[in-house]
């Protein structure tokens, strides 16, 4: 299963390299585009759900690398809930 990173940009300008287990971030995110904050961590979320089932459909078991993954999003991203016009913009992707 050919697993990828992506790297986003915080509303605070920091960077974050982002792990997935799976291709199938690329249909919940486009490179270069700014997500408001709940509208990223669901996508990552879901985007991450999916790759885990798809461990868990090919080896018998969920990823527990996305799950921390989403978990790990979605924490970074409380540090900005109640910032006006927060976004997460998406850098690229790396296979």
């Amino acid at each position: 299963m050919p697993e990828m990173r992506f790297v986003i940009e915080w509303p605070s300008g920091e960077q974050q390299v982002c792990y997935s287990p799976s291709l199938v971030v690329k249909e919940h995110l486009d490179v270069g585009e700014s997500y408001d904050l709940d509208d990223f961590v669901s996508r990552c979320r879901t985007a991450l759900d999916i790759a885990s089932e798809r461990v868990f459909k090919k080896y018998g078991f969920p990823c527990s690398l996305a799950r921390a993954e989403a978990a790990r999003i979605a924490s970074a991203a409380a540090r900005f809930h109640g910032r006006s016009g927060a976004k997460v913009r998406v850098l690229r992707f790396v296979e």
